[in-house]
């Protein structure tokens, strides 16, 4: 993760330029670049909106989702993708956001660690996945994180520096992405270098936004309807991990309250909730298996790996399913296939057996099993996304890039895509000989990456590909149209805002 930091650094720098633009373009079916233009998220009365707005939040916490997305950071499976969001849109809709514009994501990083940045982005490291070993406990670190968000934590740290200017608020906000990524352990420092400012009323600061984040988050825990001690176990479990790493640091020194304080008051929160029994998903366990295999480093025979475990008595579902992953990956899907047969027998309702059963049998030369596979799985589970995208992209992979297309349209006009699905849907228009739509949606994926230019190009070319309908050429047009206009109001905003910079006194602005 090291290699993110000057990226990260530059998306936070970024943001000096873009605080005052105007709004984004209105949303439309496909449209995850962007806030919308007249949010309906409820005003918090926060007095943090005077210095990041809403719109501010989202387009900051979009630019670093971008680079790390850019770096190959994030895991982009859908499957894991639709688990991990599922968990949290139940977390976030307990805030008073109701869980709007929340979305979860996790990084190929084996740290037990998690962050979360504005505008409703939370990242879990996928060692933070590994080392959970219950369902809740993994929901007790989304949770936390999710308060940050729901907090507006990092636009409250930019208020407290009232008589900061602008350039020193993002350099702030860079830095605490530094400190979060780096471990968390170190923020403080780096708010210094950026900041320069008292450093004991910084680190006091970002330990009251961790100790409120372990008050609401253990709310949202409970409210979901998992098990509030989770996260003082997971609390626990981290404890472990670092030993004796902050043993030696001081107590007023350290941004995040002392673990053993965490625990014992988690513990006391915990009690105070109606006691219930709570079991997990039976998806979580299998998807723990899937991220294991997804982050392997490839100096491990996961295969083997997984064949010990079984043999030592270790025969889980998840265990199996991890398995079949590692045998699918190494170029033996016959073996898989062995397995998962008798996984999706006996488990029906869990869609991942489908999907690793189609995978493994397309890949062992069987292409038309493996789309009986997900056309019964589509069935019994219609307009799943992970099934929905892997059935489509098997349909590409044996000249049926039509109906993957159709598929995969109606799918999205339902449910919000991911950049890269939405980029899915431009190859399957495409191979489909839709030129039109192959360059609309290519727009779409230039939109979700914050790329407008780009974007505003290949909305232009799908303008000019031939034989499109009329319906498909106003669609088009007004999609054209929004960007540009978007285009505009920035550019006028920022020679206005930059006209008003040079007026003012050159003594204003950082100390």
């Amino acid at each position: 993760m090291r290699r993110l930091l000057p990226a990260l650094l530059a998306a936070g720098l970024a943001l000096t330029g873009s605080l005052a633009a105007a709004e984004p373009p209105a949303t439309s079916p496909i449209n995850l670049g962007a806030v919308p233009a007249g949010s309906d998220l409820p005003d918090m009365g926060s007095p943090a909106a005077a210095v990041l707005s809403q719109t501010d939040e989202y387009r900051l916490g979009a630019m670093v989702a971008k680079e790390l997305r850019d770096q190959n950071a994030i895991v982009e499976d859908p499957e894991v993708s639709e688990y991990i969001n599922s968990v949290g849109l139940r977390l976030a809709s307990q805030s008073t956001e109701g869980g709007k514009n929340f979305q979860y994501f996790v990084i190929k990083d084996p740290q037990i660690n998690a962050f979360a940045v504005p505008g409703g982005f939370i990242f879990i490291n996928a060692g933070t996945v590994l080392a959970s070993s219950t369902e809740s406990e993994l929901a007790g670190v989304m949770a936390h994180e999710t308060a940050h968000v729901t907090q507006h934590h990092i636009a409250r740290m930019i208020r407290n520096q009232q008589q900061a200017s602008l350039t020193s608020a993002a350099a702030m906000l860079a830095a605490i992405l530094l400190g979060a990524i780096g471990g968390g352990q170190a923020i403080e420092g780096a708010v210094a270098a950026a900041q320069g400012m008292a450093i004991q009323h910084e680190i006091n600061f970002t330990r009251d936004n961790e100790a409120e984040a372990d008050r609401v988050g253990i709310g949202f825990l409970a409210g979901a309807g998992y098990d509030p001690y989770g996260m003082g176990q997971m609390f626990e479990t981290m404890s472990r991990h670092e030993g004796l790493a902050v043993t030696y640091i001081p107590a007023m020194l350290i941004d995040h309250p002392m673990t053993t304080d965490r625990i014992a008051e988690q513990r006391s929160r915990a009690a105070q909730f109606p006691s219930h029994r709570v079991t997990d998903a039976p998806s979580y366990a299998l998807i723990r298996e899937r991220v294991r295999v997804l982050t392997a480093t490839g100096d491990v025979d996961m295969a083997a790996l997984y064949a010990t475990k079984i043999a030592h008595g270790a025969d889980t579902p998840a265990n199996r399913y991890g398995q079949a992953l590692a045998l699918t990956a190494a170029n033996q899907p016959a073996e898989a296939v062995k397995i998962l047969r008798p996984l999706v027998q006996e488990h029906e309702g869990i869609t991942l057996l489908y999907i690793a059963l189609a995978q493994a049998e397309a890949k062992a030369g069987h292409p038309r099993e493996a789309l009986a596979t997900y056309q019964h799985a589509s069935e019994l589970f219609p307009r799943n996304v992970p099934v929905t995208v892997r059935y489509a992209e098997t349909l590409m992979a044996n000249g049926r890039a039509a109906e993957a297309h159709t598929m995969l349209l109606d799918l999205f006009n339902n449910v919000p895509p991911t950049p890269d699905q939405i980029r899915l849907t431009a190859l399957a228009a495409s191979a489909a000989n839709d030129p039109g739509d192959a360059y609309y949606y290519m727009g779409e994926y230039q939109i979700a990456g914050g790329d407008l230019n780009l974007a505003a190009q290949q909305l232009q070319l799908a303008l000019a590909a031939p034989h499109i309908s009329q319906i498909q050429r106003q669609r088009y047009q007004a999609r054209l149209d929004e960007v540009r206009d978007y285009l505009m109001s920035t550019r006028k905003r920022q020679i206005a805002d930059n006209e008003q910079g040079q007026q003012q006194p050159s003594g204003r602005g950082g100390r």
